[in-house]
């Protein structure tokens, strides 16, 4: 497996009212937890990402001006969803490059990666097209933010979704949820932890049928 070292950088816009990003990050959460930790940030309004067991709220957004994206298309298959605050930020840019580089990991689980920010779909365009990135980008444009207020990753004050990972299972189910302070990249090794129990659920859930059904002949 590649493994991912996180970086602390400094963000445009991560110098906000609190201190939260100055705060030291906690370890991320087992990936047999039920619990997710949630970093909630009460001065600007982040409400607390969704815990690992809940359905997946459905969305449909622009990934360019005239194409959309439905997560309900990906249903059967997983799903890493990585809300981040902006294109053309440095912490962004080496978060989203990071997963680019991944993006065969991430094909030997099935998984489809779906980058989202408030940034528009021009916005994203541009930004897809000059790091040349082999993944969706959709703007959760307009309304503004709505579907980070789904997943409770909004930060209401400042205008912009937290640096948040979700890993989606084949049933449309969150398995992992992660969010992190807003000038640290949070790397791939979470994520792929995640995938790797979903592909061992699965395999396990497949052994019992064939030998339910072994037991029945």
């Amino acid at each position: 497996m590649v493994r991912a070292t996180k970086r602390s950088q400094t963000e445009p816009g991560s110098e906000f009212k609190t201190q939260r990003s100055k705060t030291r990050q906690p370890n991320q959460p087992r990936i047999g937890e039920r619990r997710t930790r949630i970093r909630r940030n009460t001065a600007n309004g982040s409400a607390g990402a969704l815990q690992p067991g809940t359905r997946a709220p459905k969305f449909d957004l622009n990934s360019t001006p005239d194409q959309r994206v439905d997560l309900n298309h990906f249903r059967g298959r997983p799903v890493v969803l990585v809300f981040y605050p902006a294109d053309w930020s440095p912490v962004c840019g080496d978060q989203l490059a990071l997963y680019n580089e991944l993006h065969s990991e991430f094909n030997k689980h099935a998984a489809q990666l779906l980058g989202i920010s408030v940034d528009s779909a021009w916005c994203h365009t541009a930004y897809a097209q000059s790091r040349n990135l082999h993944f969706p980008l959709l703007a959760d444009f307009e309304p503004k933010g709505e579907v980070a207020r789904r997943y409770g990753v909004y930060r209401e004050g400042d205008g912009l979704a937290e640096r948040a990972l979700f890993v989606i299972d084949a049933d449309g189910i969150i398995r992992w949820s992660y969010v992190s302070p807003l000038g640290v990249n949070p790397g791939a090794d979470g994520i792929l932890q995640a995938l790797e129990e979903i592909d061992a659920n699965r395999r396990q859930a497949v052994r019992q049928k064939e030998q339910a059904r072994a037991r029945e002949s």
